[in-house]
């Protein structure tokens, strides 16, 4: 008896095994690419911030998602929220962080079971360090070897990928209409230097149309 073909049992009736609906060819590239060039993209760009800044890439998201928050701070649940961190690695990245006095905790004086994860003046100098360098790696490896045209789509497929996700439990602490761990738009302060102002925005899309 072949697999297709092998019954199970539910609610005491027989009925046949549902086929999996195995990957065709376009499909298989499409998702085994996407892996590759996500593992392997994100382990170049965080080798060149290593490099360059010193800075790994776990201190590099506390300090981008604290420096794009108002008052640069955020609940310890918060940051853990955005990152899609355990509560206990944030506890331990925080700690080391802190011990180098990039980042402070404080209480929260209306919740004693709250805390605040506050950035530094040294991480705000920290990150705008090492900006530069960061988004010149993002550009080197992955922006400028796009099209235009292929970006918007790219954009378009992340979004429509994320909007589901958010119906599931892994995805529903993502804010609405946001990448996770992304400033919302152009008109953005280049804290974490990947967004610039809104006047670097149109112009380089102005470059890009002329």
């Amino acid at each position: 008896m072949t697999m297709a073909n092998e019954v199970t049992r539910s609610a005491g009736e027989d009925r046949p095994a549902a086929e999996p609906r195995w990957l065709n060819r376009r499909e298989s590239l499409a998702w085994r690419g996407y892996l590759t060039m996500a593992d392997l993209l994100h382990s170049q760009v965080a080798s060149d911030l290593l490099a360059d800044s010193g800075l790994s890439w776990a201190d590099y998201q506390v300090l981008v998602n604290l420096s794009e928050s108002e008052g640069h701070r955020l609940r310890m649940t918060d940051l853990a929220a955005r990152l899609d961190w355990s509560k206990s690695r944030v506890s331990h990245q925080f700690a080391r962080m802190e011990s180098r006095g990039l980042v402070t905790r404080e209480e929260c004086p209306s919740d004693a079971r709250g805390a605040f994860a506050v950035l530094t003046d040294a991480g705000m100098d920290e990150i705008r360090r090492a900006a530069p360098g960061h988004v010149e790696s993002v550009r080197r490896h992955f922006i400028d070897l796009l099209e235009p045209a292929e970006l918007d789509q790219l954009a378009a497929v992340t979004m429509k990928v994320l909007e589901h996700l958010r119906t599931q439990p892994v995805g529903r602490s993502l804010p609405a209409g946001e990448c996770p761990n992304a400033a919302a738009g152009e008109g953005s302060a280049p804290a974490c230097g990947i967004e610039g102002s809104s006047e670097q925005a149109e112009g380089s899309h102005a470059g890009a149309e002329g």
